[in-house]
């Protein structure tokens, strides 16, 4: 099912012959909720993603693919809904659908994530509940890009290993993620006088050379 044409040719052909769920090619795939989806606009954010395929379920997890260098989608990502019968709704309505003028193509995929995905995607939502107010594209590229502080990783350790049925890891957790907060927005502070100082010092050099 490599193609936009043959997805839907193989519809039509299920729809003809009255074909019933259980025997649809669909269940070929009755053991994963991963979808790919290709032919993105190449502007297009996670949360741009999100809004067009949850119309047919809950997405549980999305890696769009970026460019490790620039930070810069690749047009393809990989999208897992909660419930599997969601995938067959998104692949029949959403592939060869055109979005600003590119095709979308989604299909069935047996995805296997990376090590270490599941803590960049847990990284990725601390930077986003710990950031105050609005940020610029550059600073939020930079903010992807950076490697993960001390306390984000005590935390992330905190969550993945810490005993479920103890009363106080709720406490713990939020107590965490307070540290992390403090530490980003102290990271952030110290970033942007180091810019100013750049600056200050270029702005100098520029004056010396004019006179």
């Amino acid at each position: 099912m490599n193609t936009i044409r043959e997805i839907q040719s193989i519809n039509k052909r299920e729809l003809e012959t009255l074909t019933p769920p259980e025997a649809s090619w669909h269940r070929d795939f009755a053991d994963t909720a991963f979808i790919y989806i290709g032919g993105l606009p190449f502007d297009f954010s996670e949360g741009d993603i999100l809004t067009i395929f949850s119309q047919y379920g809950e997405p549980t997890y999305i890696n769009l693919i970026r460019d490790k260098e620039s930070g810069k989608s690749k047009g393809f990502c990989f999208l897992k809904y909660e419930d599997q019968r969601s995938t067959d709704l998104a692949v029949d309505n959403l592939g060869g659908a055109s979005v600003m003028g590119r095709v979308l193509k989604v299909d069935h995929t047996r995805y296997k994530r990376k090590d270490g995905e599941e803590e960049e995607e847990a990284a990725r939502e601390l930077r986003e509940t710990a950031r105050d107010g609005g940020v610029s594209e550059e600073e939020d590229m930079e903010e992807k890009r950076r490697p993960l502080i001390k306390e984000e990783i005590e935390l992330l350790k905190l969550e993945r290993e810490h005993d479920e049925d103890d009363p106080m890891k709720k406490y713990l957790v939020q107590e965490r993620k307070e540290e992390v907060a403090r530490a980003l927005a102290k990271l952030g502070k110290d970033g942007k006088e180091e810019k100013k100082k750049q600056k200050r010092k270029g702005d100098d050099i520029a004056i010396r050379i004019n006179i």
